[in-house]
């Protein structure tokens, strides 16, 4: 049956949310490590974020492949079910799917099952397809549960995808969201314009992913004309994985933006490149992304949340000299860090 989002829910995806792409916690046989794992959502729900979204890009893709699909989804659940109990506190929950038509369709009925609220949709796997071939794909989606489109950089297995296609996709009816992460200013008016034609435009929340641009994308309203309309459009949120790590400050962060001033704008402004440096030593921007999760994971690891840097692709390592650039946006930049709040709660989390 097709779960579409309730109006409370419609109110507070469009609201504004602040959602980490969470890590996959291994142990050195690249086992899931439970204990930590869970840690990691107790982690960034106790730190203020308004939801997860699991088995996503941070994720690592390949837990699929090792059969942890269905188990970290179930244990993302527990812990939100876990924290619900306590705070009755709203929470969106996102899951990713990829894959063809089949392997997609499969991996959202699962997380239909586990309550989750929307899928966020990686078109990765269909590099080589027709626009037209592309919406049936995600439409096909849609009638399982609510799509949030997925623009991911190319440089780490994404495809580029134009105007037409977004304007397309956005006239999906359960289309809610779409999370921009091109890394590319271009390409990311390329989604707004095309969200702005489609006539949907206030059913769709934006999100950045643009983890290299992340305050200055918050601050921004796009202005797009549509025959004798302007089509106003906001980015109200963050579906990132840079909130991975330094979590607790990303809420003040956003806090700190939907109440700003235009006074206060140019200090956000200035905290935002602060921001994209530290981004570009965890992504390792010099190298082409290459070591992005292993980035994350070591900031993770400094902090006690994970144990090791363990991924499941062998090649999802530390670049040289990239620990040397986290290092140095430690030292830089030690107002934007959160050690003091995990060391705070860490054996609690861990418990």
């Amino acid at each position: 049956m097709k779960s579409t989002l309730s109006n409370a829910l419609k109110e507070f995806l469009h609201g504004g949310l602040v959602i980490p792409a969470h890590p996959t916690a291994l142990t050195k046989s690249t086992k899931l490590d439970e204990r930590r794992q869970r840690a990691l959502s107790r982690y960034y729900l106790d730190a203020g974020s308004d939801g997860l979204a699991i088995s996503v890009h941070t994720s690592q893709f390949e837990i699929r492949e090792v059969g942890l699909y269905r188990p970290v989804l179930e244990l993302a659940k527990d812990e939100m079910d876990a924290f619900n109990s306590k705070k009755s506190k709203q929470l969106f929950r996102i899951a990713g799917v990829l894959g063809k038509t089949s392997q997609a369709l499969q991996e959202a009925q699962i997380a239909h099952e586990l309550g989750y609220h929307a899928v966020l949709v990686s078109l990765a796997a269909l590099k080589e397809e027709a626009n037209n071939n592309l919406v049936e794909h995600c439409s096909a989606i849609a009638e399982v549960l609510p799509v949030i489109g997925f623009y991911l950089q190319p440089s780490v297995g994404g495809r580029v995808l134009d105007t037409s296609f977004w304007r397309s996709f956005s006239e999906i009816e359960n289309v809610v969201a779409i999370k921009m992460a091109p890394f590319d200013r271009y390409r990311t008016f390329d989604v707004i314009r095309g969200v702005a034609e489609s006539g949907r435009a206030e059913e769709i929340a934006l999100y950045t992913g643009n983890d290299d641009n992340i305050v200055a994308d918050l601050l921004t309203e796009y202005q797009i004309p549509v025959g004798s309309k302007i089509v106003k459009k906001n980015i109200v949120g963050g579906l990132l994985g840079h909130w991975a790590v330094w979590n607790k400050k990303a809420v003040e962060l956003m806090d700190n933006i939907k109440k700003a001033t235009a006074f206060e704008i140019p200090e956000l402004l200035t905290l935002g490149t602060k921001i994209t440096d530290a981004n570009a030593a965890f992504f390792d921007s010099k190298n082409g992304f290459k070591g992005s999760i292993a980035g994350i994971h070591e900031v993770l690891i400094r902090q006690g949340l994970l144990e090791g840097n363990y991924t499941i692709n062998p090649k999802e390592q530390l670049s040289t000299g990239q620990k040397e650039e986290i290092d140095r946006v430690y030292r830089m930049y030690p107002e934007l860090n959160d050690d003091a709040f995990v060391a705070e709660n860490l054996n609690k989390w861990l418990s």
